[in-house]
């Protein structure tokens, strides 16, 4: 086995030259990290004990492996590294479109370059309708991408390929989609026409406090503290493959707490006593657990009935079809039109980044930017 070393970017790189299974001649660029200025006697000592270590590991290409078999490989040992809901994620992804794909068209991981990805990302994108294939949509793409980036990150750690193309992969561009929600008449209009279905409680508190379905549903008896006054959002209720609880909000700025208004506080108080009536009917059947939003015999609220139920409500009512989601939205409108800030909007909606609020809602802020454009009109005598 022979060796160099190479110059890129004022930096020494540690080139090994090998032979492939195939018999074909291989190269493996290995960054020292050492600058090029003054450091070359280091560089050298570096290459020597690196074609060492090469010829007494055998540490070589494997041309033989799959690059969908690589990928199974890689979703096994990512099982007990992440959070459950981000595996499934994983999984779900990788078993119904990318290894799929790869297993067709056969490709080792060895010859896995950027044309061959960037077929990838322009067959399952929106941009593939127009042959018959794909159609999936930028955002869901750019989570192909991210695991794709995953898997020949740690292939480059395990010396199994020389770099990672992914980074120069093009992703589809994301069309702004406008944010959809209720006015406050369409939201009155909403709750006299659900007062007395089963979801009313569940919707009216998700609209008050703009929270998202996980949080609604991981609302638990110990997040209401009714001595002080306090609804606090730590828990969530969400769903990939199976539902899942958990004990955490989605980021550190999820976990937050709200005032119990005198309303809400008559919701839950109804919602406790309710509870303690179903428990006497069901006995022994009654599945026992801390949730405040459940089914009368105790089991907890699947985040998808939820969603097919309000559709379904929407329609009965005639009232316009909008997502769940969107009385999050709904929320933070109505949050705008009584002149709150967008500052204030992001740490009542919970969310980790200003940006993305502003991204969300500064179009909706109309009322400010009229006064500014007021001011700056004034500031003129004509």
């Amino acid at each position: 086995m022979t060796g160099s070393l190479q110059i890129k970017n004022d930096k020494y790189y540690i080139v090994i030259n090998s032979i492939d299974a195939n018999g074909k001649r291989k190269q493996k660029w290995i960054a020292t990290g050492l600058l090029t200025k003054g450091n070359k006697k280091k560089a050298e000592k570096l290459l020597r004990e690196t074609l060492r270590e090469y010829e007494k590991t055998g540490n070589l290409f494997k041309a033989d492996i799959q690059f969908s078999d690589y990928v199974k490989s890689w979703l096994e040992s990512v099982k007990n590294q992440v959070d459950v809901i981000t595996y499934q994620g994983y999984e779900t992804i990788t078993k119904s479109q990318i290894i799929p794909y790869f297993e067709n068209k056969k490709v080792k991981l060895d010859k896995i370059n950027v044309e061959v990805l960037q077929e990838y990302i322009n067959i399952k994108s929106e941009n593939g309708k127009l042959n018959g294939k794909g159609g999936l949509s930028p955002k869901t793409m750019k989570s192909h991408k991210l695991i794709l980036n995953l898997v020949l990150k740690e292939a480059l750690k395990n010396d199994l390929i020389s770099k990672n193309p992914c980074e120069f992969l093009r992703l589809p561009k994301h069309q702004r989609k406008e944010t959809e929600f209720y006015t406050i008449s369409q939201l009155n209009t909403l709750f006299n026409a659900i007062k007395e279905e089963e979801l009313y409680s569940l919707i009216y508190i998700t609209v008050i406090y703009g929270l998202r379905k996980s949080e609604a549903l991981g609302l638990k008896w110990d997040s209401i503290d009714f001595e002080n006054g306090l609804v606090t959002i730590k828990h969530t209720v969400v769903k990939c493959n199976t539902v899942v609880e958990k004990d955490t909000t989605k980021t550190s700025s999820s976990y937050r707490s709200y005032p119990l208004t005198d309303d809400v506080k008559l919701i839950f108080l109804k919602l406790k006593e309710q509870e303690e009536e179903n428990r006497k009917l069901f006995g022994k059947e009654y599945i026992e657990n801390d949730y405040v939003f459940k089914w009368a015999d105790g089991h907890i609220y699947a985040p998808d009935f939820i969603s097919r139920k309000f559709s379904k409500l929407l329609k009965m009512y005639n009232l316009p079809l909008i997502r769940f989601h969107d009385l999050r939205h709904s929320c933070a409108s109505l949050l705008i039109a009584n002149g709150f800030s967008l500052k204030d909007i992001q740490e009542w909606l919970g969310h980790a980044d200003f940006r993305t609020t502003a991204n969300i809602y500064a179009h909706l802020d109309t009322e400010r930017k009229q006064n500014i454009a007021k001011s700056m009109s004034a500031t003129f005598n004509l």
